[in-house]
């Protein structure tokens, strides 16, 4: 019996359906030619999927978090770059609903929540990665207006967002206190692309190193206090921990049905390679694995939804799920033999994808720390 709302239900099978026709038919094709497919985005924010969890005054689903992870879980099924895009934006809307005013979020939010436009953070720098306090970027008062001269890394949709959220130093003396958020339009002169990373996957979004000189940014589109930068950087990880989870669990999902099928239709010493116990308990492991990262993911979102403290949960989740999927796509290439090697088939790519999962929202090394942390605290 499903543990789903109708709700919950109806937006999975939307987002499964736009996939299984929009996005998985072409998937390989983008990944191939490293194309960003910015008409498919922005059909999938017209589903209501930039905004999932956005109140419907301010353009949003008004849904619940676990419809978002579901709907994540989906999107990363058909491709995982894609789906990071829509993430970036889910995780920018977040900030803005949490931190704005009225004002920011008419003119910020809801043309992101409403699917009219792209959102991304800017955040990372070359030496300021997991160490989001180590920001070098700083942003200067003169008069009405704030300044920003700095270099960001690393930035999903760099290049295809129209707005952002960027972190600047204003008083280098506070330390981490001396962070300040600010909302940007990525058209505003001293917003430059400087390069769209090559990847080993994820080659379907444009991961780019963004220039900052001489931005000039109006003094009311500070979000948050002068002191929050940083809270407003980290506040909501454990949301964005469990979408990459949810991330993780899509993908490997795309591995397994692919490796299921290829072992029922392989034959080797007279029988489908399904028929080998070696083959089918492989399968089985894999299918468990799936199993026990979806229940762990689900769980924390349903914390994270009630309101509950779940730092310790969210984390969990994305270091099983991401140590899963790359697991899981690794025994499908197996499955597939030499075949899962070579590009013509679909498993290829897809452990490339997996293995930023470990990495993004926090390395599988911080989540180890934070769950160590909450450990000694008693949650």
């Amino acid at each position: 019996m499903s543990q789903l709302t109708g709700e919950q239900a109806a937006i999975r099978d939307m987002t499964r359906d736009f996939v299984r026709k929009e996005i998985a038919p072409f998937a390989a094709d983008w990944d191939r030619t490293e194309t960003v497919p910015l008409d498919t985005v922005y059909r999938i924010g017209a589903l209501g999927l930039f905004g999932v969890t956005m109140p419907a005054e301010w353009g949003g689903s008004g849904a619940d978090f676990l419809s978002y992870v579901l709907a994540v879980e989906e999107l990363a099924y058909g491709d995982a770059g894609v789906c990071n895009m829509v993430c970036a934006t889910n995780s920018y809307g977040f900030k803005v609903r949490d931190y704005g005013t009225a004002e920011q979020k008419e003119r910020f939010l809801k043309p992101v929540a409403s699917g009219e436009e792209i959102g991304c953070m800017l955040l990372t720098e070359p030496q300021a990665g997991s160490d989001a306090g180590n920001l070098r970027t700083r942003a200067v008062r003169r008069g009405d207006r704030y300044v920003i001269d700095g270099m960001k890394t690393l930035i999903t949709s760099g290049r295809s967002a129209d707005v952002a959220v960027v972190l600047a130093v204003t008083d280098p003396e506070a330390g981490k206190r001396g962070i300040s958020a600010f909302l940007v339009r990525t058209e505003w002169p001293g917003y430059k692309v400087l390069r769209v990373e090559r990847k080993l996957g994820h080659r379907t979004n444009d991961t780019c190193q963004i220039a900052l000189e001489g931005l000039e940014v109006p003094a009311e589109n500070m979000l948050g206090r002068p002191d929050e930068g940083l809270k407003i950087a980290l506040s909501g990880l454990d949301s964005g921990r469990v979408a990459v989870a949810a991330q993780g669990i899509g993908v490997a999902r795309a591995a397994f049905d692919a490796a299921l099928a290829y072992a029922q239709e392989r034959e080797a010493f007279g029988k489908r390679i399904f028929e080998h116990q070696a083959v089918a308990f492989m399968l089985a492991e894999m299918a468990a694995d799936i199993e026990v990262a979806r229940q762990m993911c689900h769980h924390a979102a349903r914390l994270k939804q009630s309101g509950v403290r779940c730092i310790k949960e969210a984390s969990i989740s994305k270091l099983f799920a991401s140590q899963m999927c790359e697991r899981v796509c690794s025994a499908a290439i197996q499955v597939h033999g030499g075949y899962g090697f070579v590009n013509d088939y679909p498993v290829e790519k897809l452990y490339r994808d997996a293995r930023v999962f470990q990495l993004y929202d926090g390395t599988n090394e911080v989540q180890k720390i934070l769950i160590s942390r909450e450990l000694a605290a008693g949650y």
